[in-house]
């Protein structure tokens, strides 16, 4: 297979990559890059790590002659594990990837000498914006991403190794992209970052992610939906509380980082929260917006937890009124602390995992069961998908415009689908 033109990307891992591999594709566009194979890692577990791997062997031997390219999160935080792979001719760091001289080096005029490892301190970067892009992927909806890096540290995450630490991309900046968005048709914008709660705090006069959502919906008064990825409760300001009552464009579904629902373990994990302040946030969001959802991230098998440890996860499901569940089987990630603790037996942090997952569906049943009769305004992403405000999918039986928000009854459901 000869020299690829454009260059091929593969992105692995979350959201925000999946937007910066688009700020890539943008870069080595205008660097005239060619013939070459990036793959954009994850570091979130050592199974991510192993699945990049196993990516770049499979591209290598679809691609033989492409400059075969890494970054990303694992190519911040173990460089050396990809520049011993012999299919690796180049290895590029979270902060590299993002310049515009990188993707220079890499153009076919380019004569001077490039390092096979461009991988610097990601501490010391020190601000964010600079790579914003107008919109990605289908014409539904577009990401902006406000906010990078994380100042936590949990004991089982290495993102800030990759990542850095919290930068914010001032409001001004935030503002004029979505009104560039919206002015191109996009119905539906989601705010998007590392540890979105800490916006702001880097930023003069250090204003908060409710004062950025106030302003985007005071400003882009032509923008229909507002939605937040990824929140720390804890963290919640009362200017955000605001909004989740008083405005109606943004979306009723909250995706929380909540990872246990028993204090020992939070303790353990070294989050800021205990379950008892997980509860009170979502009976306060509940009281403020009484059909608002709410997702989160759970993880299964932490080192020392014991099954009445693991069951106060369970509770907390219910006791929060959790929907949509990101159940994570917990694995060790070399460097962190939690790595070093006492581990779960393999087949236990399964077996608890599915036990999760299968309360999830319960939960997301129940959910869709509660909506059918009732009218919903969907976003369609395909012709016959589209999601409810809430964020459920809805599936229909004749094409539908492709980006408009269409309302519509809902007459039934599918395992995890509403029928429209």
């Amino acid at each position: 297979m000869g020299t690829l033109k454009p260059p091929l990307f593969a992105t692995l891992g979350c959201r925000l990559n999946t937007y910066e591999t688009e700020a890539m594709k943008a870069l080595a566009e205008q660097a005239g890059v060619e013939g070459a194979v990036v793959v954009n890692t994850c570091a979130v577990t050592a199974e991510a790590v192993r699945k990049a791997r196993q990516e770049i062997r499979r591209l290598r031997r679809e691609n033989p002659e492409a400059k075969l390219i890494v970054t990303g999160c694992a190519a911040q935080t173990e460089p050396e594990t990809f520049a011993a792979m012999g299919e690796v001719d180049l290895v590029i760091g979270n902060g590299e990837k993002m310049q515009p001289a990188t993707w220079a080096r890499l153009a076919p005029d380019f004569t001077g000498e490039t390092e096979r490892v461009q991988v610097d301190d990601i501490m010391s970067v020190r601000e964010t914006a600079g790579h914003l892009i107008d919109g990605f992927g289908a014409r539904a909806r577009a990401y902006v991403q406000v906010q990078n890096g994380c100042d936590h540290r949990c004991t089982f995450c290495i993102i800030p190794y990759g990542r850095g630490n919290s930068r914010s991309v001032p409001a001004g900046v935030v503002v004029e992209q979505i009104r560039r968005l919206v002015d191109k048709g996009y119905n539906e914008v989601v705010l998007t970052g590392v540890d979105m709660t800490s916006w702001g705090a880097d930023l003069p006069g250090a204003p908060a992610l409710g004062d950025l959502v106030m302003r985007i919906l005071r400003l882009v008064p032509d923008l229909p939906r507002l939605r937040i990825s990824s929140i720390d409760s804890i963290e919640v300001d009362e200017r955000l509380m605001e909004a989740i009552a008083t405005e109606p464009r943004l979306m009723p579904h909250l995706h929380l980082s909540l990872q246990a629902g028993d204090n020992m373990i939070l303790k353990r994990m070294k989050r800021r929260h205990a379950r008892e302040d997980a509860i009170r946030f979502c009976e306060d969001a509940r009281r403020l917006r009484p059909d608002i959802t709410f997702g989160a991230d759970i993880i299964a098998g932490f080192p020392t937890e014991t099954e009445a440890m693991f069951e106060n996860s369970l509770r907390l499901v219910e006791e929060c009124g959790l929907t949509w569940l990101h159940v994570f089987p917990y694995s060790p990630r070399k460097g962190t602390p939690a790595a070093r603790m006492p581990q779960v037996k393999g087949p236990v942090i399964r077996e608890r995992a599915a036990r999760l997952r299968a309360l999830g569906r319960e939960r997301v049943a129940a959910h869709l069961a509660a909506q059918i009769g009732t009218p919903h305004r969907i976003l369609m992403e395909s012709p016959r998908m589209g999601r409810t405000e809430h964020f459920a999918p809805v599936h229909f039986s004749a094409d539908q415009p492709v980006g408009e928000i269409v309302e519509a009854p809902i007459r039934g459901r599918e395992e995890e689908a509403l029928l429209a």
